[in-house]
Order: C-alpha cells, then sequence, then structure tokens
C-alpha cells in the first residue's frame, strides 16, 4: 500500500516511463512517414477515432471499477480479521479459566494455555499471509519474460522485497512448538489446519470443564469467523477478475493506440509543423489511456506482493502486537513501518 500523499514524477516514470519510448517512437513514426510521402490515404478522420476513443473509455472504466471493487473488498476482509483477532484474544482470556474444573489448576497453567491459543492464532495470521502471496497462472510474476521481469523488480523495488523474505517461517517456528510446527508445516493449506488445531485444543479443554458448553460454542463461533475471512481472501485470490474482461481491455486500448497517430496526423495537417505537433499529443492520449490500463491492471490482484496490495504483513504485525500486549508480554516486536513509501 502506497502511504505517500502523492506518486511524484520520479514515481510515475518508473511505472510508465518505457511506455513512453515505444509510444514515442510509434508516433514519430507515422508522422515522419505522413509528411515525406504525403499519402492522405492513411489518415483516419477523427470522426470514427473518436468513437473508438470513448467506447475504450467506458470499457476501461468498467475494468477500473471492477479492480477497485476487489481490492476495496480485499481491504474489507482484513478488517474484519483484525477485529474477530481481538475478540478471539479477549474471550481466550475471559473464557478460559477454572470456574467450572474441579482439577487443580493454577493461574500460570491457565496463562500458558491462554498464551498457547493466541500464540497460534497469530501463527495463523502468518501462514495465512505467506499462502495468499504465492503467485497464481494470471499474475504478472507468471507471464511472458518482459512482464515477469519488470513485477519481479517491481516487487523489490516497491513491495514484498522491501521486507524480510523470511520472516513467516521465523515467527511460525517462534510461535508454535517444534513438533507441531514440522507437522502443520507439511500441509498443503497450513493455515485451515492451524485452525482445526485450534479447534481440537478447544474441545481438549471442555473435556477438562475449563470451559463450558456455551463458551466452547462461542469459541468455535470465533473459529468459523477466521475460516469464512480465510476462504473470502483465497476467493479473491484463486479467482481471477474474469479475463474476457481483463485481457481485453488491454487489446482494445492497442487497437486505440496502434489507430490514434494515424487519427492525429489528419487533426494537424493543416496546422504548421503539424506532423511535429503531432508526435507529443498522440504521446499524451496514447500515454493517459495506457496508464488508466495499467492501474487497473495493477490492481485487480490485491495479494500479489505489490506496492498497491493490501498491507497484510503490517496488519498481521498490528494483531499481533495487540494479542500480545493482552497476554502483557513485555518483549513485543515493532509495528511495520513504511519503507520507500510503500506498507506491505
Amino acid at each position: 500500500m502506497y502511504v505517500n500523499k502523492n506518486f511524484g514524477v520520479k514515481g510515475i516514470l518508473k511505472f510508465s516511463g518505457g511506455h513512453i519510448i515505444w509510444l514515442t517512437l510509434w508516433s514519430s513514426f507515422v508522422s515522419v512517414f505522413f509528411f515525406i510521402t504525403h499519402w492522405d490515404w492513411i489518415s483516419i478522420p477523427w470522426l470514427p477515432m473518436s468513437l473508438i476513443g470513448t467506447a475504450v473509455a467506458f470499457y476501461l472504466g468498467f475494468k477500473n471499477n471492477q479492480a477497485y471493487d476487489r481490492l476495496w473488498e480485499a481491504r474489507k476482509i482484513w478488517g474484519a480479521i483484525v477485529n474477530s483477532s481481538r475478540a478471539w484474544g479477549s474471550a481466550v482470556k475471559g473464557f478460559v479459566t477454572t470456574e467450572f474444573t474441579d482439577e487443580n489448576i493454577d493461574e500460570k497453567e491457565i496463562h500458558s494455555i491462554h498464551k498457547r491459543l493466541i500464540h497460534r492464532h497469530i501463527a495463523w495470521l502468518y501462514a495465512l499471509r505467506n499462502q495468499l502471496l504465492i503467485p497464481t497462472p494470471w499474475e504478472h510474476v507468471s507471464q511472458g519474460k518482459q512482464v515477469a521481469k519488470f513485477a519481479e523488480k517491481r516487487k523489490k523495488e516497491f513491495g514484498v522485497g522491501l521486507f524480510t523474505d523470511g520472516i513467516t517461517k521465523d515467527e511460525l517456528t517462534a510461535l508454535l512448538p517444534a513438533d507441531e510446527y514440522t507437522r502443520l508445516i507439511e500441509f498443503k493449506n497450513t493455515a485451515t489446519q492451524i485452525i482445526d488445531q485450534q479447534s481440537m485444543d478447544l474441545k481438549d479443554l471442555r473435556k477438562h470443564n475449563l470451559i463450558d458448553d456455551f463458551r466452547h460454542m462461542e469459541l468455535q463461533q470465533i473459529m468459523y469467523d477466521f475460516y469464512n475471512h480465510q476462504g473470502k481472501a483465497e476467493r479473491i485470490k484463486k479467482f481471477p477478475l474474469p479475463r474476457q474482461y481483463g485481457a481485453m481491455s488491454s487489446v482494445f486500448v492497442g487497437i486505440f493506440i496502434f489507430l490514434l497517430p494515424f487519427g492525429m496526423v489528419t487533426e494537424f495537417h493543416d496546422v504548421p509543423y503539424g506532423h511535429w505537433l503531432a508526435i507529443p499529443f498522440t504521446v499524451l492520449v496514447s500515454w493517459v489511456y495506457l496508464m488508466m490500463e495499467l492501474v487497473g491492471d495493477y490492481s485487480e490482484n490485491p495479494f500479489e506482493g505489490m506496492g498497491n496490495d493490501i498491507p497484510m504483513l503490517a496488519l498481521t504485525r498490528t494483531i499481533e502486537i495487540d494479542l500480545r500486549e493482552m497476554l502483557r508480554e513485555k518483549d513485543i516486536p515493532a509495528g511495520i513501518q513504511p519503507v520507500n513509501g510503500v506498507l506491505m
């Protein structure tokens, strides 16, 4: 997530600078070719160009709206995870007590149970984040050489590459017992199995009367909420913006940019030095349409590890700090701070 108010010229050029080069080359080629040959038949009247441009703009608007919806829904899901996590910590501390048991259990052991349940939940957060960052076939890093190379570069400069890569493994090994970590990490969906392990612990606590039926059901309901949040996040991750919408917009923009210089030379034909003036105006209009396409394209996958993604690491650390403070722990990690204007 970008946290600066504005991107700045440098940031915009880093995002689209390479495209300006080929846009300039293409518009220059058409303008110079028209000036040399004076072939009027290759020019295109502005009316059909404006119709195409309007249609493409409407289509891009639809795509960008859908991409924003996916991004905002992902943020709402993680907001719900924050709320449910705080409820989990509070409920564990308030519900798991010696009130209903006849066994001789001291407060130190109860605190140990609280710590185990809360630490395991923090491990679930890191595991879920890690799973949501696994690339899918339609994400940029999985595409052709140039697109994948650019995506990897952006990840390092304005994405997950700015933060410690092994943070998930380090946190899981610290939060889970060694035998439990070894067993859970082997599953294909570790996050799911961590919640299942929580459920098994609740069952054992009910068996020893450390919680009653009502409290057991309440804690299980929070477990269900976590599964619900995880499922919603996985739905966004594993189901792309339908490719008939996501991919065709780039085709339409490409057609419009290809035809645009032929329409511009017509408009500037009677203007002094019009063949030169057509070049910057063609580049500007083409760049605007291309940027609209790129903004939507890089917003439709909110768990890709790019700079405009949901700041899952920062949210996870915020939850971890809250829960550790509930346990009155002293060695609490610092919150995640932005790097290069990016919070992940």
